[in-house]
């Protein structure tokens, strides 16, 4: 038993933990939960705890359903939301296979197989999250069939005595409590819309904080009456919900992506990580996007980004390079802006690393960067500088991604298979419902 596995034996001792929950997602990015009795946690770090995977979407199949889960004590954290009296703890666990293998069909098994190829190149991947959410007064429709929000503030917005501006300080307390650094929160642009930003991790690290983020962020909001949503864009009318992410490689203490003198200060494996993102973005844009509505979001406005472009504090591009600040080499980073709040941490930071190191590999050409506002630009003018679409639905989304080698390779065959499968099925689905559009457009005319 290692130091660590040590450390929370003693802790759930000496703080009475009742229960220990073990946390994994499936495919798509659900969290999935298990409560231990504290006597059986060292047995689980010994041998894992065997559950059914086959009832778990995408990650076994009937006729090999067994599956281990293997807690990472690193990822030990007494709960605050469940009180002091019969305190509740969590891990987060890697799914094996009965053998004891890490298993293929494990999101979080998926992105550390990527931070491992980083690291045989030579590279730490660091990530900073910037999460949007929607606080609304319950999940029910208000009379017009929009949700309602809790005010009706706007970017920056400080609003004495608002329900957002207790639940933030709620919120963002909650979550130092976890251990989890905030680096800061406000009002975003919509009506009842919010932002906080985590300070960088490593990728990894950083996934899991999202996907203890979001429980965070939903047990407060039900403490103060209200309802949290990661919906990319619950309204017809206001912005959507993204999660952009900047990310930076480092080899050991040296910023990989920072070259003094460079145009941008931007380091050639800086272009190079760029240029292999933007050249697969299509690709793996229903990983990041995963959802009917996202498309929603990415072809709503708002600052969304919707063509492959990537530019110099340029807010609309896909790819935002942020402005330099002299002195400071050590933060050089880019902002990949496509992603929503809604997106599998583990898969989406898999697939944007993957992207970004196969540039590496290959060498691949940053192409020109954009200046203008791309939205603004005339369809002939995004042609002539090369701007083409991200996918315009998830169906069109799931047909690039069906197609893509690289995300098949970073994804590994049974992660790409399940994952296509549901975007399949709720490409479908949604494909076969008639819309409230629809009937107010049609009904009275047709």
């Amino acid at each position: 038993m290692n130091r660590q596995q040590e450390f929370v034996l003693r802790t759930i001792e000496e703080r009475d933990v009742r229960f220990v929950r073990l946390w994994f997602t499936d495919v798509v990015g659900t969290l999935k939960s298990v409560a231990l009795a504290p006597a059986e946690v060292e047995g689980a770090f010994e041998e894992g705890l065997g559950f059914d995977g086959s009832s778990i979407e995408g990650l076994a199949r009937v006729f090999e359903s067994d599956m281990l889960a293997q807690p990472d004590p690193s990822t030990f954290q007494i709960l605050p939301w469940r009180g002091d009296s019969e305190q509740t703890s969590r891990m987060f666990c890697d799914i094996l296979t009965p053998d004891g293998q890490p298993s293929a069909a494990d999101p979080r098994n998926v992105l550390k197989r990527q931070l491992a190829k980083a690291a045989d190149m030579g590279f730490t991947c660091y990530t900073h999250p910037e999460i949007e959410f929607y606080l609304l007064k319950s999940d029910e429709l208000g009379p017009d069939g929009e949700p309602v929000p809790v005010d009706r503030a706007g970017y920056f917005d400080h609003v004495p005595g608002g329900v957002a501006q207790d639940f933030r300080r709620t919120a963002v307390s909650m979550l130092e409590a976890v251990g989890i650094s905030v680096e800061f929160s406000h009002h975003e642009a919509g009506p009842g819309q919010n932002e906080i930003d985590l300070r960088y991790a490593d990728a990894l690290q950083t996934a899991d904080n999202i996907m203890t983020f979001r429980t965070v962020v939903k047990e407060v909001a039900l403490t103060t009456n209200c309802y949290a949503t990661f919906m990319p864009k619950p309204f017809s009318d206001h912005p959507g919900s993204g999660m952009h992410t900047h990310l930076s490689l480092f080899e050991g203490d040296t910023n990989a992506f920072f070259e003094a003198g460079a145009e941008y200060q931007l380091s050639r494996t800086a272009r190079q990580f760029i240029a292999g993102i933007l050249r697969h973005a299509p690709e793996f844009t229903a990983v990041t996007n995963q959802f009917v509505n996202s498309y929603k979001r990415l072809w709503g406005g708002g600052e969304a980004p919707s063509y492959v472009s990537w530019g110099h504090n340029n807010r609309s591009a896909l790819v935002r390079v942020p402005l330099y600040k002299p002195g400071k080499g050590q933060s050089a980073r880019i902002e990949y802006r496509g992603i929503d709040s809604a997106a599998n941490p583990y898969l989406s930071y898999a697939v944007l690393l993957g992207a970004g190191l196969k540039g590496i590999e290959e060498g691949y050409e940053l192409p020109a960067g954009a200046e203008d506002d791309i939205e603004s630009l005339s369809a002939a003018e995004r042609r002539a500088m090369g701007l083409d679409p991200l996918p315009a639905s998830l169906h069109d989304a799931v047909r690039a991604m069906e197609e893509s080698e690289l995300v098949a390779e970073i994804l590994g065959e049974q992660v790409f298979e399940n994952f296509l499968r549901n975007k399949r099925a709720e490409w479908n689905e949604y494909r076969q419902h008639v819309t409230q559009f629809e009937l107010k457009k049609n009904l009275g005319i047709l």
